[in-house]
């Protein structure tokens, strides 16, 4: 189990949802910094499973910058969004450019930002938000 993180710190796991692909969508995001746990969840409609991934790290992302964190690790278990956000990937698909060209001008806004892969079993909080969003159709973006 990850250490959560000092102050102005967050750890942040992420995950999408999709039944169908594409689907109906959704995203849940967990975060530990060193005091509490947060927890937000989305539901997007129609789309992809590699859309619910970006949306979900974009979405994290912003709630981070908003919350004043200077440093996040972010951990998914999308390898496909993990290696092309890290650049072992290439970006083929064109709906995913704009999503992944965003997603490094906010990783770029922190001090400190790592986005890493994990194991589904590691990611099972995250996975639970973003069925919630798709079993309740709705939204928690705090």
């Amino acid at each position: 189990m990850t250490q959560p993180p000092e102050a102005a710190a967050l750890l942040i796991h992420i995950d999408g949802a999709c039944r169908g692909n594409p689907g109906e969508a959704g995203f849940g995001i967990h975060i530990q910094d060193h005091s509490q746990t947060t927890e937000l969840y989305g539901y997007l409609g129609q789309a992809t499973n590699n859309v619910a991934e970006y949306q979900a790290l974009l979405h994290a992302l912003r709630y981070a910058l908003a919350s004043n964190a200077r440093r996040v690790e972010v951990c998914s278990d999308s390898e496909l969004v993990v290696r092309q956000i890290e650049g072992r990937y290439r970006v083929k698909h064109p709906g995913l450019a704009p999503l992944h060209r965003e997603a490094l001008d906010l990783l770029a806004r922190f001090e400190r930002a790592r986005v890493r892969h994990v194991a589904r079993e590691e990611n099972r909080e995250a996975d639970r938000l973003a069925n919630r969003a798709l079993d309740q159709r709705e939204s928690c973006l705090g």
